[in-house]
């Protein structure tokens, strides 16, 4: 039985997580555990879907039904992370900006740069490569 459909996204998202919690700590000089979470590079929503939607590419080819889907879901996931999150972001630095505002302060790291989704692609297209081939799909 073979599992790498499972295993990939999962993969992908703790390589993903990893590099982040990584590149955080580097860029703040310290351990950056109050970083974790959306937002940052690379994106690991980006990592995730574009992972699967690699393995499927290796393993069934780009002319099937189950890549159209997942490379919708893909473009879904990083048209969200781009437009829809980053609007949130301005938002929260909005609504964190006034006075009377009495509840806990919003989250204002949440979308993600053009940059920042590359590097998650990128990163789920190689999780994706990598478990094709060392699955023993080939």
């Amino acid at each position: 039985m073979s599992f790498e459909y499972f295993l990939t996204p999962f993969v992908a998202w703790l390589v993903c997580g990893v590099t982040k919690f990584l590149i955080n700590c580097i860029r703040e000089k310290r351990l950056a555990f109050d970083l974790i979470g959306y937002g940052g590079m690379p994106s690991n929503h980006s990592a995730i879907v574009s992972s699967m939607a690699a393995l499927i590419a290796f393993k069934e080819g780009i002319n099937t039904p189950a890549f159209g889907a997942a490379i919708t879901l893909a473009f879904i996931v990083v048209m969200d992370a781009n437009s829809l999150r980053k609007k949130m972001e301005q938002h929260a630095k909005e609504i964190n900006l006034l006075k009377h505002y009495q509840a806990p302060v919003l989250r204002e790291r949440v979308g993600h740069s053009k940059i920042e989704i590359l590097v998650g692609i990128l990163l789920g297209c190689m999780t994706g490569f990598i478990s094709y081939f060392s699955m023993g799909s080939v």
